[in-house]
């Protein structure tokens, strides 16, 4: 039987441990004009392609739907790091939307950006959006504290709500205290005349 130190062992051991660690890398096979947008997006954001397919990757929409992308996008652009989610909500998250209904959109910003019309501004200084052949309406806000009076709209956006898109977890864990005090009964649903509105329970 041959034998070896046992610190010749260990370093033939984590040898073979290291060639079964993964290297990052990966082959992805595209369409060759997709290749070749990317490629020219690349250079003209004077970077590598890899590098700029791993930013575009890491965006907001990166890996989403185009119409889903597109929003997420638009509030990247309006809102840029202070972007903490972007949240679809009202009758068609309900799936219940007419032909002549909006997509409301819920944009969250961070702390620290104030909520003003120059928002929307910048919003509309884009082009038109529209999913499903609705057009995409912003409302943009900051994320309440936990201990905070629930509103109407959070506690629409909580009921309802898909999230789009979001950085960390913070929209998703308010939704779900939201959802919370909704099923402890602190807030109740009611409709007047087909409008919908929320109220505090004693």
């Amino acid at each position: 039987m041959l034998s070896m130190p046992y610190d010749t062992i260990h370093q033939h051991h984590a040898a073979g441990r290291a060639r079964k660690r993964p290297s990052g890398r990966f082959v992805l096979r595209i369409d060759p004009d997709l290749h070749a947008s990317l490629r020219a997006a690349a250079r003209a954001a004077e970077t590598s392609l890899n590098d700029f397919c791993a930013r575009k990757l890491a965006s907001p929409g990166g890996l989403m739907d185009p119409a889903m992308a597109a929003v997420a996008g638009r509030a990247n652009s309006v809102l840029g790091d202070s972007l903490v989610g972007v949240v679809a909500f009202g009758s068609w998250a309900r799936g219940e939307e007419a032909s002549t209904s909006d997509l409301d959109v819920l944009l969250i910003a961070g702390e620290g950006v104030p909520v003003v019309r120059a928002l929307y501004r910048r919003w509309d200084a884009g082009p038109g959006l529209s999913w499903d052949g609705h057009e995409v309406t912003p409302h943009f806000v900051r994320l309440p504290s936990s201990r905070a009076a629930v509103s109407g709209l959070w506690a629409e956006v909580a009921r309802d709500g898909l999230v789009l898109f979001e950085r960390g977890l913070a929209v998703s864990r308010h939704l779900a205290n939201v959802r919370r005090r909704i099923a402890r009964g602190d807030l109740s649903l009611r409709k007047a005349g087909g409008q919908r509105y929320w109220v505090h329970e004693p």
